[in-house]
């Protein structure tokens, strides 16, 4: 039996049962066996999904792009900038954004620290080997949450980290008028569903943003959705570190209202394995992708309740081709904008591949252009 699969049963045995939060989080984190600890090449074609830095190098030189603008519009005087990454992953992206601020702007390089928080010592292995070039840029923190972190003056952004941080799954029971939470427990030898014996209490699990009344009355009976309140969590603990700057995320998500949609009536809770979607998400612990959509209405809200403004809530082809056209004009010196380069953007930008699905959330704090 698998080291993963045994570390689920010992946490379901005691009580019978665990929130689906608690098994997203061994499956995908349990050090060593978790899906993300033992599998590095987990985007990409030998992978089991395709994320925007698995099209090419583009993606993260128009991300430096963007970062150059803002760091150069700080009112600040600071001698380094720091760029701080979550969830680095094997490094990749870093790598392509360090890469085109070294050969495009070798003077903001210079005074550019890349910054990765990664509680994973394994992946920080990975990452490291990924920077090697970049060694004397990039340091590391296992989590933004370190005791007394000064503030910083900078940039904090996360590409797919959000929507990979466990879920709770809260059912609405029609006829009593109440959520309840799905667990896991274990039928027949295997993972199954159940419900968890109390009803939702609003104060541990409060429902997503803007329910409208009227909305409860029609709700069918056993219609599913997601809520993460580590998201949530990170996001107000993210910009709290953050004194002047911007806190940037990538991700696929929607709004409050869309997670009530007809067609949502099961969530956005899936796993993925060899680029197909799993029937089963409960199935193979470790050796699928988890995944799901993130809230954006509850971040920011996140966000503005500790002081942020929200600058923009725009699609990934909002967001890359408003930087684009900036990077297209020759005197902005981004690089030979050739053929390759067209091809990678379409593949970002277009409706039916990575476009529309995902978005892209900038919040700011303190006196800074846009």
């Amino acid at each position: 039996m698998k080291p993963v699969i045994e570390q689920i049963r010992a946490a379901i045995g005691p009580h019978g049962a665990i929130s689906f939060a608690h098994f997203m989080e061994l499956a995908l984190y349990c050090p060593n066996y978790g899906y993300y600890e033992q599998k590095r090449d987990t985007p990409g074609k030998r992978g089991d999904f395709y994320t925007s830095v698995s099209v090419g190098a583009l993606f993260g030189e128009l991300l430096a792009f963007q970062f150059a603008e803002w760091l150069e519009q700080l009112p600040i005087a600071d001698c380094r900038l720091p760029i701080v990454e979550a969830g680095a992953h094997d490094g990749r992206l870093a790598k392509d954004i360090l890469n085109w601020l070294k050969l495009q702007r070798p003077t903001l390089f210079e005074r550019i620290e890349y910054w990765i928080l990664e509680p994973s010592t394994r992946r920080q292995e990975w990452q490291r080997e990924t920077l090697e070039d970049f060694a004397p840029h990039v340091r590391w923190e296992a989590s933004h949450l370190t005791p007394h972190a000064s503030r910083l003056n900078g940039i904090i952004f996360s590409n797919e980290l959000l929507d990979a941080m466990p879920v709770h799954r809260l059912g609405w029971d029609a006829q009593r008028r109440l959520w309840f939470e799905w667990g896991v427990t274990i039928l027949s030898e295997r993972f199954d569903w159940c419900r968890l014996p109390n009803s939702v209490p609003a104060t541990r699990h409060p429902p997503p943003a803007a329910i409208a009344p009227e909305l409860l009355e029609i709700l069918p009976e056993g219609f599913t959705i997601e809520i993460c309140p580590a998201a949530e969590t990170w996001w107000r603990e993210a910009a709290a570190r953050l004194q002047h700057g911007k806190l940037v995320t990538l991700d696929y998500g929607l709004s409050a209202e869309e997670f009530f949609a007809p067609q949502r009536r099961d969530g956005t809770l899936r796993a993925y394995r060899q680029h197909q979607i799993c029937g089963d998400v409960l199935a193979n612990p470790g050796d699928q992708d988890l995944t799901a959509h993130v809230n954006f209405t509850a971040l920011q809200q996140a966000g503005e309740a500790v002081g942020l403004k929200t600058e923009s809530l725009l699609t990934q082809a909002q967001f890359l081709t408003r930087i684009g056209a900036r990077a297209w004009i020759p005197e902005n010196n981004f690089g030979v904008w050739s053929q390759e380069r067209s091809r990678q953007l379409q593949t970002l930008t277009h409706p039916q591949h990575l476009g529309r699905a995902f978005r892209v959330l900038v919040q700011a704090r303190g006196d800074c252009s846009s």
